[in-house]
């Protein structure tokens, strides 16, 4: 005879009473395809912003959403969402329910990447944004073509360099910093502002590609490289997240995949 189950198993995990609210729902959504300030998420969900902020604040509570002041306007604050929590809370939850239910990496099996034509972009075009484009390049396997620029190119930061080689033995030391400006006529199938300031500035493109924010702090404080190196890691490391997470929208689903020639 199996044994009762204990309180604890019978409720509904605390992330499902998190996350379903249906204001909290929703913000999640908006937040999981771009970073936001709060009038925009007033914008987009409809409601007033008093509400948006209380709903921001549990889920900042839950840890399920952070905050980052914006580099561009300091009375701004850019919110983001955990993508690697949510799923591992979302995983969780299903598992809760039954173990087959486990979510599976983000790319999952068997699907594969559509071709897309993505543009990372950044101020000076030397630490975020190609560290961004050769981490697409490499985890897309050459499905994504993907480009950077900035609004301000500088030279490629050592750190860049450096952090590219001994996470991912990839070399992007020729990387040649080019103007957001001279790309304003090409066509992309997406275009990812890295930096609050460039998104402020950035031009309308061809087609109407998808537009994303991921507000990422420059780690090139202009404080000595061996003092900034840490910080280079941990923006290759969140970048390297979000870029597996752009690959899963990328991704045909396996039935798809195995019907293509």
């Amino acid at each position: 005879m199996s044994p009762e189950p204990t309180r604890s198993e019978i409720a509904p995990p605390d992330f499902l009473q998190l996350a379903g609210h249906p204001v909290r729902w929703r913000l999640l959504r908006e937040l999981a395809r771009s970073d936001r300030v709060v009038s925009e998420l007033t914008a987009l969900v409809g409601e007033p912003q008093n509400l948006v902020s209380y709903h921001l604040g549990k889920l900042r509570d839950g840890a399920l959403v952070s905050a980052r002041r914006s580099s561009a306007d300091r009375r701004d604050t850019y919110y983001g969402v955990d993508l690697p929590r949510v799923g591992g809370l979302l995983s969780a939850a299903g598992g809760a329910l039954h173990p087959a239910l486990r979510l599976g990496p983000p790319l999952g099996e068997g699907g594969r990447l559509r071709r897309a034509r993505v543009l990372f972009l950044c101020t000076g075009n030397s630490a975020r944004s190609p560290m961004a484009e050769a981490i697409a390049r490499l985890r897309s396997g050459g499905a994504v073509e993907a480009v950077s620029a900035g609004s301000d190119p500088r030279p490629i930061h050592p750190n860049a360099v450096r952090v590219m080689r001994e996470r991912y033995g990839l070399d992007v030391s020729d990387h040649a910093g080019q103007r957001l400006d001279a790309l304003a006529g090409q066509r992309f199938d997406w275009v990812i502002s890295l930096c609050d300031r460039v998104r402020e500035v950035c031009p309308e493109f061809p087609e109407h590609p998808e537009t994303v924010h991921w507000s990422i702090a420059n780690p090139a404080t202009g404080d000595p490289d061996e003092v900034t190196y840490p910080l280079f890691e941990k923006t290759a490391a969140e970048l390297a997240v979000r870029i597996d997470y752009l690959l899963a929208r990328l991704a045909e689903p396996p039935e798809n995949a195995r019907r293509s020639p």
